[in-house]
């Protein structure tokens, strides 16, 4: 195969994809997303069996617990991934909405109308439930969409794409609307990104060294995070029930999202009535401890902490602890080692709760709630295409919105200007 050509193929066609998909109408959509629901739920037997075989050869070429943990395809994950499509399709539709629309005193009418970005291009890795979001969010948001999965995953995303494409015919929608890449030739990623005729953004979904690949090379615009560093702070106005619970889910829900707590911080003042149960919890899971001198002064047993662990995303059973002296230093150390992803508070003080809004720099800021809800699903957007942790265009879970943009309109009848 040249891959060159091949991916030249895939743009070319869904370039004339995206004018008909910017063009259909919601209830055309919606029968899609819907269509590509029943698909998988008809599917289920084949898509554990193709998951099965991903794992399988995963395992053979040594991938770790937290890459088969992100590429392992279970039933309740088939289940959200129905039910995301649904609530996709209960979304209302962005496109064509015109907002802000004012008379200006030369008698026009403007305002904005929310349109497709074109043809998205998505990157990402062993999560094949990725490939569902992602199609469906481009689907609904006017977009047509080319998908390269990882290679450890080229089996279950096969026979997920099978499941799209049923759903685009049941709708009579063109079916290089969403196209899976099928080689796992590493050049494909370097064309992919560089085929600014054809692409209009690219969203990289993996790996730190994937995305800054993608940012480095790329000629295309990037919606893209690199890490997620994120962290719970426990003030000392804090419920200790609350603390202890929120704590917990955030570090031992799932140790490979980039929404899991990496590192704990601590108020000075509760650190020896939260810190021993803490511990004792984490422990008896797993959970390996790394504090600084002031956590180890309570918790003497675990090892100490280094500089390099204040910035690693660990993706594993292994936790930073540090005691701060305030608020004040907590926001600190998160806009210094944080990768302004996701991080929250645990208070039962108000002020101080908004002092925490507004002072960390992080896409999602949360109060008394694990940093496991920063999510596209949790946030009511059906799905997400990715987290964005930058300022310009979308940041936090990028959904339907996200992949959209806006253009001005104009309303006269007759006006020249004067």
């Amino acid at each position: 195969m040249n891959v060159k050509e091949y991916m030249a193929e895939l743009g070319q066609q869904a370039r004339v994809a995206s004018r008909d998909i910017a063009k259909a109408d919601t209830g055309i959509k919606n029968r899609a997303l819907l269509a590509m629901a029943d698909a998988i739920d008809a599917s289920r037997e084949k898509l554990v069996a193709a998951n099965a075989e991903d794992l399988q050869q995963g395992r053979a070429n040594g991938l770790d617990d937290a890459m088969l943990d992100r590429l392992e395809l279970k039933q309740s994950q088939i289940d959200t991934m129905i039910e995301g499509l649904r609530q996709v399709a209960a979304l209302p539709d962005p496109i064509g909405a015109i907002t802000d629309m004012n008379y200006l005193p030369s008698g026009i009418q403007v305002g904005k109308m929310r349109v497709p970005l074109g043809v998205v291009g998505i990157i990402y890795e062993s999560r094949p439930n990725v490939t569902v979001e992602a199609a469906s969010l481009c689907l609904k948001s006017g977009n047509a969409t080319i998908l390269r999965g990882g290679s450890e995953a080229i089996h279950s995303n096969a026979a997920v794409a099978e499941c799209i494409q049923t759903g685009l015919r049941v709708a009579g929608l063109p079916e290089h609307t969403v196209q899976v890449v099928k080689t796992t030739d590493r050049e494909a990623v370097g064309e992919l990104i560089t085929m600014h005729e054809y692409v209009d953004v690219i969203v990289p979904r993996g790996g730190k060294s994937l995305i800054e690949r993608v940012s480095r090379d790329a000629k295309v615009a990037v919606i893209k995070h690199l890490d997620g560093i994120c962290h719970v702070y426990i003030d000392e106005d804090a419920d200790k029930t609350k603390a202890i619970n929120v704590a917990i889910n955030a570090k031992t829900h799932r140790y490979g999202t980039c929404n899991t707590m990496e590192t704990l911080l601590v108020h000075e003042s509760r650190a020896a009535e939260i810190l021993p149960e803490l511990a004792e919890r984490y422990q008896s899971i797993g959970v390996e401890l790394r504090g600084c001198d002031k956590t180890r002064e309570v918790l003497p047993d675990i090892i100490a902490a280094t500089e390099e662990d204040w910035q690693t995303e660990y993706l594993a059973p292994i936790l930073s602890i540090r005691v701060v002296r305030d608020m004040a230093e907590a926001v600190e150390h998160i806009n210094q080692y944080g990768s302004h992803h996701t991080d929250a508070i645990i208070t039962e003080n108000y002020t101080r709760s908004r002092s925490f809004l507004r002072e960390v720099d992080s896409s999602s800021v949360m109060v008394n709630a694990s940093t496991r809800f920063a999510d596209g699903f949790e946030y009511g957007l059906g799905a997400e295409i990715g987290i964005s942790t930058d300022k310009i265009h979308a940041r936090g879970p990028v959904g339907l919105e996200g992949l959209t943009s806006q253009k001005y309109v104009v309303l006269g009848d007759g006006h020249i200007r004067q």
